[in-house]
């Protein structure tokens, strides 16, 4: 149908059991439905009225626990969060995918051409070419289209709005070319392989998986082709507790060399054992070799491992207390988890710009503001960016005033 039609369908509410799987409360639902019936404006304003269209959407997500634990096979929990990007997509009977996104120039990539174009790296374009060389690598059907997208996944929130951009795409490939046949685990590993080979950044693949697969999730990586996703019912709104994102409004540019050294560190300590990754070897293997691995190494590299083998630990205390509803187990490990990740990760702040510490700040204004209650860390990659709060729901509005006196309206 075109776009015209389907606003009539969204008019009429014919859509909205299917608004409701993903953005659950009704008042979401006719938020979202005003959402796309713009989005579907503006696509035929910008690319013709009387075209069939299709709409997609894939979320950010959250990470709760497993700190840099992905590139290394690690353990996570994570969960999708109801922002997402979204796009009215037309299919086109060419090879060029054109993608209009809301506030930024629009790309256009021939997908005849599936090799790397190094003038490409760390921009949308990449991640496109990727994405659909990746479908082509994988024996599935690529074809072009055009799509008009919009988000409100923040850039730069942590909250991984490039891993939604990916799976967005793969979305979209999957549903017009392939009957929408990939699965959701297919779909992360693919935007992964367009992250690391085409946009060039060293990700694991936690923020990809968790868009894709949705939900929240426990996500074992120690066979990444195979990865073992254990869905964990829980309803947070019982335990009367707001999860809180906090913009330290950092700029996180040219911070590639800060998050590629971590995963290299650590896969440097595993490589003395002849491993390639850490979930290879144990934490006693370190400590019994701890001396010659620091002189050759140095110390943070062994830091960062120590935290590896910890996190993957709490990952499995994390799940164990929300199965058995221990909820102030689960704050205390998320606090744990801050800790180690400011102490032995280090991911809180550049080396490269110390006098910028944006996280550190946002955390100690964060734990006074909790006033020993609920829970905080740093969130996602790190060095700047976003903290996450879970913060008990009697002193949200207090704990709000008390976040944007430092950082701003709306942070």
């Amino acid at each position: 149908m075109n776009a015209q039609a389907m606003m009539n369908k969204i008019k009429a509410g014919q859509l909205d059991d299917a608004f409701r799987r993903v953005y659950v409360t009704d008042g979401e639902v006719a938020k979202q439905k005003s959402r796309y019936i713009e989005l579907l404006t503006t696509f035929a304003e910008t690319f013709g009225r009387d075209r069939e269209v299709h709409l997609m959407s894939a979320p950010g997500r959250t990470e709760i626990c497993g700190n840099h634990t992905d590139h290394n096979h690690g353990k996570v929990l994570a969960a999708s969060v109801n922002l997402d990007v979204i796009a009215v997509v037309e299919p086109t009977d060419d090879n060029n995918i054109t993608i209009k996104s809301e506030g930024f120039p629009e790309d256009s990539v021939d997908i005849s051409d599936l090799s790397v174009h190094e003038n490409e790296k760390n921009s949308s374009a990449a991640l496109i070419r990727g994405v659909a060389a990746g479908f082509k690598n994988n024996g599935f059907n690529i074809g072009g289209f055009k799509a008009y997208t919009t988000s409100n996944v923040m850039k730069g929130s942590g909250l991984s709005s490039s891993a939604a951009f990916e799976v967005l795409i793969g979305n979209i490939l999957s549903g017009i070319y392939n009957a929408g046949g990939i699965s959701a685990v297919k779909i992360a590993q693919i935007a992964q392989y367009a992250e690391n080979e085409y946009f060039g950044k060293p990700s694991g693949l936690m923020d990809q998986m968790a868009s894709s697969v949705g939900g929240f999730v426990a996500i074992d990586f120690k066979n990444t082709q195979a990865p073992i996703i254990e869905n964990i019912p829980v309803d947070f709104s019982s335990y009367g507790h707001a999860l809180c994102i906090i913009d330290t409004k950092a700029d996180h540019a040219d911070l590639t060399d800060e998050y590629a050294a971590i995963p290299r560190e650590m896969k440097a300590i595993a490589g003395y054992f002849s491993a390639e990754y850490l979930r290879e070897i144990s934490r006693a293997d370190v400590i019994l070799n701890m001396g010659i691995l620091r002189q050759k190494y140095g110390d943070r590299a062994v830091l960062r491992a120590l935290h590896f083998f910890e996190e993957n630990e709490r990952v499995d205390k994390l799940v164990h207390s929300l199965r058995h509803q221990h909820f102030d187990d689960f704050l205390s490990s998320i606090n744990e988890s801050g800790n180690s990740s400011y102490k032995y990760l280090q991911n809180i702040f550049a080396v490269s710009d110390y006098t910028h510490q944006a996280v550190g700040i946002a955390l100690n204004v964060a734990e006074h503001a909790l006033t020993r209650k609920g829970a905080c860390r740093v969130h996602g990659g790190g060095f700047a960016g976003t903290i996450q709060a879970f913060v008990p729901q009697d002193i949200l509005k207090s704990f709000i005033v008390d976040i944007e006196k430092v950082f701003g309206a709306g942070s």
